[in-house]
């Protein structure tokens, strides 16, 4: 079956030549990109954005999410990832799977995210001076409070009051959190037993109908598509920033940042288009906006005479210090019908282990995982099944599966990095970005140490356990993070405290490539308080 998208027309007569001078750049339109734009041009200035991907229509959303259901089809297939474009190399100890991690396009990554944002916590800002690991963060988590709140205000933000080990708030969440699965009801008598402590968990997605978004429907399909719109994506604040005036250009990939004559600020943003052209776009301030990997790999491509290292790079720190967050789980079977794939998102997890005396095993978050097995919509469409038949297969899809998975700390290490890779090149002749990731034994120990909570939990419940994963060959769970790390000390870091690059006086960072270290949390919440933080500082200098 032919599945027809319309998100790569190349006659789409869309007029992508610069605008005059403008007072803000902004490279990327997913979350940093989008909130930094829309805070920009809500306070009056002339902003245009750059995305490297197209416009995806809204109403593909249904045949992208069939895409995803269909066997013929993979998970770069669904925002069609891949090809020249996107070609990458990953040349360390594990292989990192960027082109499952990122998408191209207006939205960005939160076109196919699963939504989840907790907070950091007070600890992440000070790992070096409560354990001797890694390094502070120049600024703390109550220099975030308030962007924290303001971010689950824009976004939409659903949860509740039930999480014990959840740092300080200032105000309730905008909405009210998802109940809990029947999945995480048999959980819960185990980790009562076990003095473990359940709660939910804050999703970027409509409990109720907010902001002109609809209520979630149930398509259960939220990583890699939402079809109603009820999860966030970063496209709600596109759409905001273009009411405000901003113009957003797609398929607009930055090929180099120009610096002037001093080498002390930028002039331009030079950006090709579908036509072959390569166009200039001059502003007084710009914003990377553009993620982990693209980040550090457009300055690495903008080197010049005064920087033959790469643009800001006098610290050598652009592109080093790359971070993930392995996923270590558990799987199980339990005698019972356990439902867990009637949810496509986590209701419940446990942030018990995050906060700790000891420097290892580090931070960890359990996760009750909704989705264990194929969804019964899956499993019809593969084996053909409609009508009658499929009705039955959804009723009957309950099947006794069980995961736990966790998120665990990794610490920023050197050789962990982004560097370009020469021998290969993209659809514009640039080096390919290469990706060198391996875990470190303090990921490794806090893995193991994760498992053994996982096990004790399932041999409470009487489940037999099936599978746990290598805690020396781990997946990521997809959240690049510290490649332009932020810092006080110019010598080891890129960005200052407020974001701009230490080099270049008019250059700001707005992207989980900034953190310094990485916790164990999903960091899109905090990329988007950084966004905000970083929008304000610009609009101070303009």
């Amino acid at each position: 079956m032919s599945v027809l998208l319309t998100a790569t027309s190349v006659t789409d007569e869309v007029d992508r030549s610069p605008s005059e001078r403008v007072d803000v750049c902004v490279v990327g339109s997913g979350p940093a990109g989008a909130l930094a734009a829309y805070s920009l041009a809500e306070r009056g200035h002339d902003v245009v954005v750059l995305e490297a991907g197209p416009r995806f229509s809204f109403e593909d959303r249904l045949r992208r999410m069939e895409r995803f259901l269909r066997p013929a089809f993979d998970w770069v297939d669904v925002w069609e990832m891949g090809g020249d474009r996107d070609a990458y190399a990953s040349t360390g100890e594990l292989h990192y799977p960027l082109n499952t991690t990122r998408v191209k396009g207006v939205g960005g990554t939160t076109l196919h995210w699963l939504g989840l944002v907790p907070r950091y916590h007070e600890k992440d800002f000070e790992m070096d001076s409560r354990y001797g690991l890694g390094e502070d963060w120049p600024i703390s988590y109550d220099d975030l409070r308030p962007y924290y709140a303001a971010v689950e205000r824009e976004m939409g933000v659903a949860g509740a009051a039930d999480n014990p080990f959840e740092p300080p708030r200032e105000s309730p969440f905008p909405m009210d959190a998802f109940p809990p699965s029947y999945a995480d009801s048999l959980f819960e008598a185990a980790c009562e037993a076990l003095e473990i402590t359940m709660h939910s968990i804050p999703q970027a997605r409509n409990s109720e109908a907010y902001d002109g978004r609809s209520q979630c429907v149930g398509y259960g399909t939220c990583d890699p598509v939402c079809p109603s719109g009820a999860k966030y994506t970063a496209e709600v604040h596109v759409a905001k920033a273009e009411a405000e005036g901003a113009r957003v250009i797609d398929r607009a990939p930055v090929q180099r940042l120009v610096h002037d004559e001093s080498g002390e600020r930028l002039e331009a943003v030079e950006y090709a288009t579908p036509d072959g052209e390569t166009h200039r776009q001059e502003a007084r301030q710009v914003v990377l906006a553009c993620g982990a990997i693209e980040t550090p790999r457009l300055l690495l491509l903008s080197e010049s005479d005064e920087y033959p290292d790469g643009l800001a790079n006098s610290s050598g720190a652009v592109g080093r210090y790359l971070m993930e967050h392995p996923f270590a789980g558990t799987d199980a079977l339990l005698m019972e019908e356990t439902r867990q794939n009637h949810v496509g998102f986590m209701t419940s997890e446990c942030h018990q282990f995050y906060d700790h005396d000891d420097s290892t095993p580090g931070s960890l978050k359990l996760e009750f995982i909704n989705n264990a097995e194929p969804a019964p919509v899956e499993i019809a469409l593969r084996d053909g099944s409609w009508g009658d038949d499929l009705v039955g297969a959804i009723r009957r899809g309950s099947g006794n599966s069980l995961r736990i998975g966790a998120l665990v700390e990794q610490l920023p290490r050197e050789e962990n990095r982004v560097q370009l890779d020469t021998s290969r090149t993209d659809d514009h002749g640039n080096p390919v970005p290469e990706i060198v990731w391996s875990v470190g034994d303090h990921a490794i120990e806090t893995m193991r140490y994760a498992q053994r909570i996982q096990r004790r939990i399932f041999n409470e419940m009487g489940a037999r356990i099936t599978g746990q994963t290598d805690p020396h060959n781990p997946g990521a769970a997809r959240h690049p993070m510290g490649t332009t790390r932020m810092g006080a000390d110019p010598e080891t870091s890129v960005v200052d405290a407020r974001l701009r690059t230490h080099d270049i006086e008019n250059l700001t960072i707005a992207s989980s490539s900034v953190f310094t270290t990485g916790g164990a949390m999903n960091p899109t919440l905090t990329i988007g308080a950084l966004s905000l933080l970083a929008a304000e500082y610009v609009d101070e200098d303009l």
